[in-house]
C-alpha cells in the first residue's frame, strides 16, 4: 500500500514536471540571467521539491512553491559565489519588423534586470512576468506587503535610470559616429 502510494506521488511529481516544465523554465530564465544557469537552478529546485512533494498538500501551490524554492536557491548560489552582476553596454542592432523589435526590446530588458539586486528582481519578476499580486508575492518572497511595494517602487525607479542611461549613451554614440561620417 505505501508503495503503491509512492509510485502514484512519484508519477504526479512527473506529470506536474511534464506539463509544468516549459513555464517553470520561463521563471527560472526570468530570475538568472544565463540560460544554462537558468537550466540548472530549475533542475536544483525540481530535485529539491521532488523530495518534498508528499507534503505539499495543495498541489495548485505547486508553482508557489517552486519558485520560491528557485528564489531560495538563486540566493544561496549568489551568496556562495559573491559575484557582482556587471551590466553590459551593449545595445542591441535596431530591428526592422515587430516580432523582432518585441525580441530586442525582451532582451534588453533582461540584460538592464541584471542591475537590481537579487531581492529586487524576485519582486518584480513576480509582480510583472508572473502577474502575481502583491499578496501573493509577499508571501512567496516572506516579506510584509509594504515590503514588497516599497522594494518594487525602488526596482523599477532604478530600472527607469538605467533606461534613460543607456539611451543617452546610445544617442551620444550616434552623435559621434555621426560627427566621425561628416568628417
Amino acid at each position: 500500500m505505501a508503495q503503491a502510494q509512492a509510485q502514484g506521488e512519484v508519477l504526479g511529481f512527473e506529470e506536474y514536471v511534464r506539463t509544468r516544465q516549459d513555464a517553470l523554465l520561463r521563471s527560472a530564465r526570468r530570475l538568472v540571467p544565463d540560460p544554462v544557469d537558468a537550466q540548472d537552478l530549475l533542475q536544483t529546485a525540481l530535485v529539491r521539491t521532488y523530495g518534498r512533494w508528499e507534503t505539499i498538500e495543495d498541489k495548485r501551490l505547486a508553482d508557489a512553491y517552486l519558485r520560491r524554492v528557485m528564489i531560495n536557491t538563486r540566493t544561496e548560489w549568489w551568496r556562495a559565489r559573491k559575484l557582482e552582476e556587471v551590466p553590459t553596454e551593449q545595445l542591441p542592432e535596431p530591428c526592422v519588423d515587430d516580432a523582432a523589435d518585441q525580441h530586442a526590446d525582451r532582451a534588453l530588458l533582461m540584460d538592464v534586470l541584471k542591475v537590481l539586486a537579487p531581492k529586487q528582481r524576485s519582486v518584480v519578476v513576480l509582480r510583472h512576468w508572473e502577474q502575481m499580486t502583491t499578496e501573493e508575492t509577499a508571501a512567496a518572497l516572506g516579506m510584509s506587503a509594504g515590503t514588497v511595494k516599497s522594494t518594487l517602487h525602488r526596482a523599477l525607479a532604478r530600472l527607469r535610470e538605467e533606461l534613460v542611461a543607456r539611451e543617452s549613451d546610445a544617442r551620444a554614440l550616434e552623435h559621434e559616429e555621426r560627427e566621425r561620417c561628416a568628417a
